[in-house]
């Protein structure tokens, strides 16, 4: 069964407020030794949704109105509540978290788990508690760290979230830990508020009569279930382990991780880059184990000060070397500038393989050339993909593309620039007679598309014959010998006829008739020329329009130039 530690913040609203007011402070100076609450728009006015500890004594309750409260507190400071940057800032908290194990949920502000709370979060250590010398050792570590932060919390580690959130909120010790198996004897001693019901439901059983969990476990299902719907059996029987309760972690969990605890904490960006090797070389065992390679890894840097800083990596093919992700590694840092900003260092590191693919072991061929060629044909594959992951890691993720094949014989249609990913990666272009580029013995096809058809002038002996003399680009070339035309439609799908037609009158076409013309607009036939001059400059040329079908006359275009 897992183990789950519930870490409750009591007054992180106010605690956090505290924190920013005095790194940034806004208005008129706060005293925390005075009453001081946070205050929410509701129905009727303001009401309070946080307070310190002198507000409290002060008599002050959470939902009072801001009018009421002024009457109990004298120099009451009120300030505005902000419950997005609340839960912003618990996030970061709950990623921090993440130092102790991978999964890390905060309570969130949904409905499905709202009455969690919105100051605190889970952390699942089942398989972790023995790194720090057991549960009592982690959680003396985590509340010593949360102290210097100046966020006092309360602890419990149990085999449920429920459980663990019930000890953490109602148990006299602010930490405690429950063996499993003690869950019914635990809660049943506590308050029905310790199952996490909604008001409405705690007010029904109060007023029945059920003032503690235990006077509820032993009365018939049914009954329960007709009144309370499933909201209270749900309850019960996650704080007991009947059902799951799966927790959401704040980032997905990684495929494989290894984390490290530094004895003194690292500036340098040298010593980020030779501790994930580290931790790189410790993870491609398992890699190796499982005929897998990374994919995706995060490198996340935990500072003194409870940052936490994260750097994606994402590599266009599964790899296992060490040396390429660290020179990856290095080359993101140098893009983010990440060590700028590194406070008084960072005291661990964790490197995560949060994706991967497939990498069984290469078949050596009993043929030595054919091994040869493939092995040459591989090892081509893996600098283009190490190639693509550096200029990925120094350019950004998104501007590195390449060009992908499109099914259509329309020049300019005929590819496309893809963003470059571990999906769309091509290591070579499909030179078979099934794919969309060109064959490898295809000359007919320009080393350069232009990105626009340039207009030119043509000189031919007839309307439709070969050019005899081409000025482009200011510049007169005498044409010494041209190939004969190849000649490209419009495709016909993207000129539909308008249906249905009039009674009596033929169909009529978005673009024209494509057989007389009629009508037609935008692209025409085209006639493609494969042209050379004298000194050997060799164009591909086009003219644009039917001579007496589509157009009285006709323009030229040049389109390409072959090397």
């Amino acid at each position: 069964m897992s183990r789950i530690v519930s870490v409750w913040l009591p007054r992180w609203p106010i605690y956090r407020f505290l924190a920013v007011q005095a790194i940034s402070p806004v208005g008129k100076p706060i005293d925390p030794e005075r009453p001081l609450v946070l205050a929410i728009a509701a129905t009727g006015g303001l009401r309070i949704a946080a307070m310190n500890k002198a507000a409290e004594n002060a008599g002050i309750a959470i939902g009072d109105p801001v009018a009421d409260a002024r009457a109990k507190a004298d120099g009451l400071q009120v300030r505005a509540a902000d419950s997005g940057a609340d839960d912003a800032a618990l996030r970061r908290l709950t990623l921090w978290a993440t130092r102790y194990t991978p999964t890390a949920s905060p309570w969130c502000r949904d409905p499905w788990n709202e009455e969690n709370g919105t100051d605190g979060f889970f952390l699942d250590i089942e398989g972790a508690a023995h790194l720090f010398g057991g549960e009592e050792s982690l959680l003396a570590d985590l509340a010593g760290r949360l102290n210097r932060f100046g966020l006092p919390a309360r602890l419990a580690i149990a085999a449920t979230p429920g459980m663990a959130w019930a000890l953490s909120h109602f148990n006299a010790a602010p930490q405690s830990i429950l063996p499993s198996g003690d869950e019914a004897d635990a809660i049943a001693a506590m308050p029905i508020e310790a199952l996490r019901l909604s008001g409405e439901s705690r007010a029904v059983l109060r007023r029945l009569g059920f003032k503690s969990v235990a006077t509820l476990m032993d009365k018939p299902r049914a009954p329960l279930a007709a009144r309370f719907a499933d909201e209270l059996l749900r309850r019960l029987d996650q704080a007991l382990g009947r059902i799951d309760e799966p927790l959401i972690p704040v980032t997905a969990p990684p495929v494989y991780h290894s984390l490290n605890y530094l004895l003194e904490p690292i500036i340098s960006q040298q010593a980020i880059v030779t501790r994930a090797c580290r931790l790189m070389q410790n993870l491609v065992h398992a890699l190796v184990r499982d005929q897998v390679g990374a994919r995706a890894l995060r490198l996340s840097l935990y500072g003194l000060d409870g940052a936490v800083k994260t750097i994606d990596i994402g590599l266009t093919e599964p790899t296992r070397s060490v040396a390429h992700v660290a020179r990856l590694i290095d080359l993101k840092l140098d893009a983010l500038a990440a060590m700028q900003d590194a406070g008084f260092g960072f005291e661990a590191i964790g490197l995560a393989v949060t994706r991967v693919a497939p990498m069984p072991a290469r078949q050596i061929d009993s043929n030595i050339d054919r091994h040869l060629q493939l092995h040459a044909t591989a090892e081509n594959d893996d600098d283009i993909a190490a190639l693509i992951d550096a200029l990925r890691q120094r350019l950004g993720s998104n501007r590195v593309r390449q060009f992908e094949a499109v099914p259509s014989h329309i020049p300019e249609r005929a590819e496309k620039l893809t963003e470059v990913n571990g999906e769309t990666f091509q290591s070579a272009p499909a030179h078979s007679k099934d794919g969309y580029w060109p064959l490898a013995d295809d000359k007919t096809r320009p080393l350069l598309l232009l990105p626009q058809a340039e207009p030119a002038e043509v000189t031919a002996l007839v309307p439709e014959g070969p050019p005899r003399r081409l000025r482009w680009r200011g510049v007169t070339y005498d044409i010494a010998g041209a190939q004969s035309p190849e000649r490209i439609a419009e495709e016909w799908w993207r000129n539909p006829p308008l249906y249905p037609p009039p009674r009596g009158t033929p169909p009529r076409w978005r673009g024209g008739d494509p057989v007389t013309g009629e009508g037609k607009e935008g692209s025409l036939t085209r006639d493609y020329y494969f042209v050379e001059d004298g000194e050997g400059h060799r164009f591909w040329l086009y003219r644009e329009g039917l001579y007496g079908r589509e157009t009285a006359a006709a323009r030229w275009f040049v389109h390409g130039l072959f090397a």
